[in-house]
């Protein structure tokens, strides 16, 4: 089955339609101000700790090269440790005591979704690089991404499940009070079948948990010859250690919340031969791609993963908002429909939601029926010049 996602041009990039505000505490002067809200610590603080970095190099390149229209950026940085009421406390604090411009965060969907809200009431532009829940972007029509959604995602995960490792029997391991994982688990229920499968048995886990013997244990009765594990990387080395152990040796297979140094820390040799979906790789010959894993690895010490990646294009992103539309009034600029792209499998969001055209289309481009969509790392503001890998990638240590 075909559906079509549509792209869209960005006549002041993908921000300028509701750039920034000219109202509040840090309105005036020569600094552009975005707040930025991530998960330093907690059970995804790698995530947010390599948001964090893609984003301040971002913005020390641009400061470096002039700034922005001559006004140098300015980042607040929080953490919400990996809580969504503090998510949103948070940004509540951005737009009624911070007056910032706008908004970068979060990782995590459910985070975002807690916040946004506050964000689109206040009409402060709120960008996610990463969080591919598609009731995201519902929130209203200030809400933005900068990366793929969940129906991509996981239509790309069953078609890799049932085409390229021929599995015909999935086990779904699925975080309940996450929007991510649920997200990614209604896709799956519905792509899966299409292309031949069954899924045989589904079990439920909640962030945090270190005791997976009793769902595991109903898995292995089921039978699987695959299991989709639509998590974060701490819960899923977790899981992989505990099946293993339990003599489930069939592949793993899950999303770019996967990808962390820490999976291979935790999981070790429990993950290898596992797969999963992702926005870029660092191992991708474009130059865009390159000049930012090099760039980071000099700054950082490490290679990059996604969300450093995602996270450095969607500050692009937002600080070329800022320049097209030469403007702090949050009404500046419109997008217009680029292209229509077709993914094999991938079910299309429902509803329009208060945002508009824009709130459940992400900008996808060249996408092709394996699910390789371009959004990736090092890209100018339209990001969609390096390739980001949403087909299955091989887990290795």
């Amino acid at each position: 089955m075909k559906r079509t996602f549509i792209a869209l041009g960005l006549t002041a990039s993908m921000l300028a339609a509701a750039a920034c505000q000219t109202t509040g505490p840090g309105a005036a002067g020569d600094k552009v101000r975005i707040g930025v809200f991530m998960s330093l610590t907690g059970s995804t603080a790698q995530f947010g700790i390599s948001s964090t970095n893609g984003i301040k190099m971002a913005a020390d390149e641009i400061n470096a090269a002039g700034g922005v229209n001559g006004k140098q950026i300015e980042l607040l940085v929080q953490d919400d440790r990996s809580d969504a009421q503090e998510a949103a406390t948070i940004v509540t604090k951005f737009v009624t005591q911070d007056g910032v411009h706008g908004i970068i965060g979060e990782v995590a969907s459910s985070r975002t979704i807690a916040a946004a809200p506050i964000a689109q009431n206040a009409k402060v532009p709120l960008l996610t690089p990463s969080s591919t829940n598609p009731e995201v972007t519902k929130k209203g029509d200030y809400i933005f991404r900068s990366c793929f959604i969940d129906p991509v995602q996981g239509a790309a995960m069953s078609q890799f499940a049932a085409k390229s490792l021929g599995k015909k029997r999935a086990a779904l391991m699925v975080d309940r009070k996450n929007d991510y994982s649920t997200g990614l688990e209604k896709v799956i229920n519905e792509v899966f079948p299409r292309l031949g499968g069954q899924v045989v048995i589904t079990q439920s886990y909640q962030e945090g948990d270190t005791d997976f013997n009793g769902q595991l244990t109903s898995i292995k009765g089921a039978d699987p010859d695959v299991i989709f594990i639509p998590g974060y990387y701490g819960d899923v080395a977790l899981i992989a250690k505990q099946a293993r152990d339990k003599g489930l040796n069939v592949p793993l297979v899950g999303g770019d919340g996967w990808d962390s140094a820490q999976l291979y820390t935790i999981g070790g040799a429990s993950v290898v031969g596992s797969y999963f979906t992702n926005h870029y790789s660092p191992f991708d010959t474009d130059p865009k791609v390159q000049k930012f894993v090099q760039g980071y690895q000099q700054r950082y010490g490490q290679i990059p993963d996604a969300l450093a990646a995602t996270a450095y294009d969607a500050a692009l992103i937002m600080f070329d908002a800022v320049k097209r539309a030469n403007s702090l009034d949050g009404k500046a600029g419109k997008y217009v429909i680029q292209e229509r792209v077709v993914v094999e499998g991938a079910a299309m969001p429902t509803g329009t939601g208060s945002g508009g055209a824009n709130a459940n289309a992400s900008p996808v481009a060249n996408t092709n029926a394996a699910g390789n969509a371009n959004a990736g790392a090092g890209t100018n503001a339209n990001a969609n010049t390096a390739p980001a890998n949403a087909n299955a990638s091989p887990v290795k240590p």
